[in-house]
């Protein structure tokens, strides 16, 4: 009996655990900048979490299986390439405060200058 009860007890604590992380979505969006083409992006993140900041982001192309780190330059984070960039192009990063993510595909090679992709939820 103790060991149903057990089972009762963690799986009500796996739930609250999935639903708690369910509210605390975090809201990105990434805004492709003039200086973006075909070998380097410049983005505009916004990043919503109060009190807590970007401090990583990395990007990885199609195909890929290694992470590029992104520099931070004023309000934008870039990425240049010797090659042509390969998407559709997954983020990786790590806030100041320690939240980490991952979006994939987030939007592809065709990307517009200007426009805000945000990931899918």
């Amino acid at each position: 009996m103790a060991s149903s009860s057990s089972s009762r007890l963690l799986a009500a604590a796996v739930l609250a655990a999935l639903f708690a992380g369910a509210m605390c979505a975090v809201k990105v969006a990434f805004t492709v900048e003039k200086g973006s083409g075909a070998k380097k992006l410049v983005l505009k993140i916004d990043y919503a979490r109060p009190g807590d900041i970007l401090a990583e982001v990395e990007l990885r192309q199609h195909g890929s299986e290694e992470w590029q780190p992104l520099t931070k330059k004023g309000d934008f984070w870039e990425v240049s390439c010797s090659k042509d960039l390969v998407g559709p192009f997954n983020f990786r990063f790590m806030s100041k405060n320690g939240m980490r993510n991952v979006f994939d595909e987030v939007f592809s090679t065709d990307f517009k200058i200007r426009k805000t992709y945000a990931p899918e939820e």
